[in-house]
């Protein structure tokens, strides 16, 4: 699965970071940040299941699937245990930013599942994400910090590369653990 077959997937995130900066500065309020995360993440989410779908890999979805939940929950939790006040003064929501959270989750999976090709696209607008949010006034940068760590941590550790070629797998048993790694030729 080389630079062809991700092609599409990183023309369709270049399109949504063309769409996002080009929606930015038009409109430099509040709003339109926030217009500009929404379709970030928007696009992000539609990257990340169509490629999955355009693979066929239904292992993937379920790991797509798994990541954004789980970085969801935990976002959530945080926002719960830890109430602090947005910028803007709407409520007490601001950490961690959810948004980022769940942008970085998708990048954080398209990198690991596929590879560089279409990863470094859906980073790139995954950042734009967290820069509309703290832009919008509707988080300190802190929360965009702490939203991407959780969501590229856990689409890390969740997610498994798509290269039939080789498989890096881990265990563990009463007697010791370790890992074996497969290659074929």
């Amino acid at each position: 699965m080389g630079w062809t077959r991700r092609r599409g997937a990183a023309l369709g995130l270049a399109m949504t970071l063309g769409a996002t900066l080009g929606a930015g500065p038009a409109a430099a309020s509040d709003k339109g940040w926030r217009t500009v995360a929404d379709v970030g993440l928007g696009g992000l989410a539609a990257a990340a299941l169509g490629e999955t779908a355009y693979e066929r890999d239904w292992t993937g979805g379920k790991e797509l699937a798994l990541s954004l939940g789980v970085t969801e929950a935990e976002t959530y939790g945080l926002k719960h245990a830890f109430p602090e006040r947005r910028p803007n003064g709407r409520n007490n929501q601001s950490f961690p930013s959810g948004h980022t959270s769940l942008s970085f989750a998708a990048a954080g999976y398209l990198q690991e599942r596929y590879g560089w090709q279409v990863g470094l696209p859906a980073t790139a607008v995954a950042t734009l994400v967290g820069v509309a949010r703290v832009q919008s006034h509707d988080h300190h940068w802190y929360d965009v910090a702490a939203g991407a760590a959780i969501g590229e941590l856990t689409a890390h550790l969740l997610t498994k590369p798509h290269d039939d070629n080789v498989r890096f797998l881990p265990w563990a048993d009463t007697q010791g653990a370790g890992f074996t790694l497969l290659a074929r030729f």
